[in-house]
């Protein structure tokens, strides 16, 4: 593996060659003000279109330098029930692996667009998530949800994610190798979601098919997660019981954050307990830990450290993951991000202990 001196100097020349780093809408920027996920979302557990007030906060509180003239404020809406937005995100990335030549890649990591069409002002909206790029389009998100006259309470219903504990911008982290419930493994199901004060509770019943199942009529998984948020603080817990046929396991999983100062903590810790196939008595833990450090502006510095156990009766199978990254939001709908996870897992095995080096932008509206 390459020395720590080459390690940052390394690092250091991706900040220059960037010009720095930013942040856009992730889980720190919520424990950073306070706020819960229907804030600044269109979904009330987060990811995808955002509220008119994410918009807006995207535009004005994010960036280093907006970019303010006499057309006013993107919302996204097009006309006047309908409203869109988007994702894109392009990468380059080099992968160094012991004994093997270090290889690169260009890619588009994703293209997503999304739609929400409020038929019943407040009231009731249907949305979708499309993802565009790379290769053929994929729905990720068709639901329709029907709000409360006070949004304390809500019904959704359709193809959607699941709500289980944070939804981190890096999709790879190892939180997820355990829940299988990501932003590219959406269910169909039906969600009940009940917000009061400073409480914030949803129930699922879906089909079972965020874990790589087929769709299923005798067997079903039922979740249910709980949060509490404060300015400075928030605790949550979330439990699945997926009994269907392809994938039975039991998820439990405990998150939370911390605002301090310029620095934002959160945490989560998943573990699943497999009850099928090859899998059958395979308990699964993984947790992460990250630091969001706001050096001014539009520039936010990441660090997470995680792990990962595949199989918690056997030893030394586990694998560690540190990641640092810097992000830029130089002016709104633009991030730039630098960064490198270092892998390390059993010896012997090279995949595992690997060194990923990015540079990745990212357009958003």
């Amino acid at each position: 593996m390459i020395s720590k001196g080459k390690y940052f100097a390394g690092l250091l020349a991706l900040v220059i060659l960037l010009d720095g780093g930013g942040a856009v809408a992730e889980p720190y920027l919520a424990v950073r003000m306070g706020l819960k996920c229907e804030a600044c979302h269109v979904n009330p557990t987060g990811g995808g279109l955002r509220s008119d007030f994410g918009d807006v906060f995207a535009q004005n509180a994010l960036p280093a330098h907006p970019i303010h003239g006499d057309w006013g404020l993107w919302t996204g809406q097009v006309a006047k029930v309908l409203r869109v937005g988007g994702d894109f995100r392009y990468d380059a990335n080099f992968t160094q692996t012991p004994n093997a030549k270090t290889t690169n890649q260009l890619e588009v990591q994703q293209g997503r667009v999304y739609a929400e069409a409020e038929v019943i002002p407040n009231r009731l909206l249907f949305y979708v998530d499309e993802q565009v790029a790379p290769g053929t389009a994929v729905n990720h998100e068709a639901y329709g949800l029907f709000w409360s006259a006070n949004h304390d309470w809500y019904i959704k219903a359709g193809q959607m994610y699941l709500p289980f504990g944070f939804r981190f911008e890096d999709q790879s982290a190892f939180v997820y190798d355990v829940s299988s419930i990501t932003m590219y493994s959406p269910d169909y199901a039906m969600e009940f979601g009940w917000l009061r004060g400073h409480w914030d509770a949803q129930a699922v019943v879906s089909d079972g098919t965020a874990a790589g199942g087929l769709p299923s009529t005798n067997g079903k998984e039922y979740g249910l997660q709980v949060s509490y948020v404060e300015s400075r603080w928030r605790l949550g817990v979330a439990a699945h019981d997926d009994d269907s046929p392809f994938a039975r396991r039991k998820i439990l999983g405990l998150f939370g954050g911390v605002h301090a100062g310029p620095v934002d903590f959160l945490g989560e810790v998943d573990s699943v307990q497999n009850d099928v196939g090859a899998l059958n008595g395979v308990r699964e833990a993984a947790g992460v830990l990250e630091a969001d450090w706001l050096i001014a502006p539009g520039n936010n510095l990441k660090l997470t450290l995680e792990r990962y156990d595949p199989d918690r009766d056997v030893h030394d199978n586990q694998q560690t993951r540190v990641s640092l990254v810097y992000e830029l939001t130089p002016v709104q709908f633009v991030q730039l991000r630098a960064g490198v996870r270092d892998y390390d897992g059993p010896r012997g095995i090279p995949s595992q202990n690997t060194r990923l080096w990015f540079i990745q932008l990212h357009g958003f509206f």
